[in-house]
C-alpha cells in the first residue's frame, strides 16, 4: 500500500492518458512562430495555463510555469534581490519548519547581506500569525510561510498572515506545495503575491509546476529572473516549455476542482479510521502535532521505543511511508521540523510520516496499516 502521498502521488490515469495523447500528435515547441506544430503546442501550454488559474482562482497571465515548487520558490525569493538592495528591503521573516527550497534559499541571501529571522513552532507543530507579524518591520522585504507543513500535515495561519501583510504592503510568498489541489477555496481566497506549486503532488506528472505572481494595482511582484536564456515565462522561466508536461499539469488541476470535496471527504474516512486502528492497536504511540490544525491526508506517529528505520525497513515490501521529507532522505539526522517543534530526539527517530490521497482505499488500510502495526508490536 503506497502511504507517502506528500513525497509524491500516483499519476492519475486520466492525467496520463492525456499526456501520451499530447506526445503523440503535438510535436511541436511553444515557442515556435513559423509553422501550425509551433501554434498546435502553444494552445496546449496556453489550455494548461488556464487550467492552473482555474484552480488557484487567479488569471492565466499570472502563471508561470517552472520545473516544480523548488524552482518557483527558489525564482520568488532570489529573484527579488535586486528590488531589495534598490529598495533598502532586506529583511526576510520565514519559519523553520519550511522546505529546504525555502530555508536554503533565504539562508544563501543571509550571506549577501539579507537578515533572515526564523519563527519557530511549538509542540503543536503550528506558527502563531502573532510571531510573524510582530517581527514586520519598515525594511521587512519578505515573509514566506507555507500553508501545509509537508512533515507534518500542520495547516499554518497563512489567510492572517496575508490579510494583514497585504495592508502593510510587505511581499508576501506562499509554499502551496501540499495544499493545492487539496484546501482549493482556502488558497482561493488566499491574498499572497507569490505561491509556488508542483503538479506531482496532486496526482499530476513529476518535472512541472508554477510560480504565481499576482498583480497587486495592476502590477507583477518585482521578481526578475535568476538564471539567463530565452524570453519563455516572460523570461522569467526561460527554457524550452515542456508541452505534454505541462497538459498533464493542466488536466490534474481540472480534475482537483471537480473532484476536491469528495476527496476530502475521503481523506477524512480514511484518517479516521488510521486513528481508530491506533487506538485498538494497544500499541504505545503519539501523534506529532496538534490534530486540531492537522490536513486529514497526513498524519505524523510517534511509535515509543520503536525505530522508525528498522520499521520502514520491516514493511517497505507492503507498506510505503517515510520519517521525514523525500528531499532530505539520503540524511540520517533527526528531522529538523521535529526538532524545531521541541521534540525529544529518542521520539523523532520513532517517529514516521504516513500520508495518502485519490486512489487509496478504506480496505487498503484496513489491511496494510493493519499490518504494519502487527509489525510495530514485534519491534517493540
Amino acid at each position: 500500500m503506497y502511504l507517502d502521498y506528500n513525497a509524491t502521488t500516483p499519476i492519475d490515469s486520466r492525467v496520463l492518458d492525456y499526456m501520451v495523447e499530447v506526445y503523440k500528435s503535438v510535436p511541436g515547441n511553444a515557442d515556435s512562430r513559423t509553422h501550425d506544430y509551433g501554434d498546435s503546442a502553444r494552445k496546449v501550454v496556453e489550455k494548461g495555463r488556464k487550467q492552473v488559474a482555474n484552480l488557484l482562482g487567479v488569471e492565466a497571465d499570472e502563471v508561470i510555469i517552472t520545473s516544480g515548487s523548488t524552482e518557483s520558490s527558489n525564482i520568488a525569493i532570489q529573484g527579488l534581490q535586486s528590488y531589495a538592495e534598490e529598495a533598502g528591503k532586506k529583511h526576510i521573516i520565514t519559519t523553520a519548519i519550511e522546505h529546504k527550497a525555502v530555508l536554503n534559499t533565504v539562508k544563501y541571501l543571509g550571506t549577501k547581506g539579507f537578515d533572515v529571522e526564523y519563527v519557530k513552532p511549538d509542540l503543536s507543530g503550528h506558527i502563531y500569525a502573532e510571531d510573524v507579524l510582530n517581527r514586520v518591520r519598515k525594511d521587512t522585504l519578505l515573509v514566506s510561510v507555507m500553508h501545509v507543513n509537508n512533515e507534518t500535515g500542520t495547516i499554518q495561519p497563512v489567510q492572517e498572515i496575508g490579510d494583514e501583510l497585504r495592508r502593510q504592503g510587505v511581499l508576501f510568498h506562499v509554499d502551496a506545495t501540499q495544499s493545492c489541489g487539496k484546501l482549493v477555496p482556502e488558497l482561493r481566497e488566499l491574498h499572497y503575491d507569490m505561491l509556488s506549486m508542483s503538479a506531482h503532488k496532486f496526482r499530476g506528472p513529476q518535472g512541472i509546476g508554477a510560480l504565481i505572481l499576482r498583480r497587486k494595482n495592476f502590477v507583477l511582484p518585482p521578481v526578475k529572473g535568476v538564471y539567463f536564456g530565452g524570453q519563455q515565462e516572460r523570461g522569467i522561466r526561460p527554457g524550452t516549455t515542456p508541452v505534454a508536461l505541462v497538459a498533464g499539469m493542466g488536466k490534474a488541476c481540472e480534475i482537483a476542482s471537480e473532484e476536491y470535496e469528495q476527496n476530502a471527504k475521503s481523506s477524512h474516512v480514511i484518517k479516521a479510521l488510521v486513528m481508530e486502528l491506533l487506538e485498538k492497536s494497544g500499541v504505545k504511540y503519539k501523534i506529532n502535532g496538534d490534530p486540531a490544525y492537522c490536513i486529514d491526508s497526513t498524519v505524523n506517529i510517534c511509535f515509543e521505543g520503536v525505530s522508525s528505520e528498522a520499521l520502514m525497513l520491516s514493511t517497505k515490501q507492503f507498506c510505503a511511508l517515510s520519517n521525514g521529507s523525500a528531499c532530505t532522505s539520503h540524511s540520517y539526522d533527526p528531522s529538523y521540523v521535529l526538532s524545531a517543534m521541541g521534540l525529544p530526539v529518542d521520539d523523532i527517530q520513532s517517529s514516521v510520516r504516513i500520508s495518502w490521497g485519490p486512489g487509496v482505499t478504506v480496505e487498503d488500510v484496513k489491511g496494510h496499516f493493519q499490518e504494519l502495526l502487527e509489525t510495530v508490536k514485534m519491534l517493540g
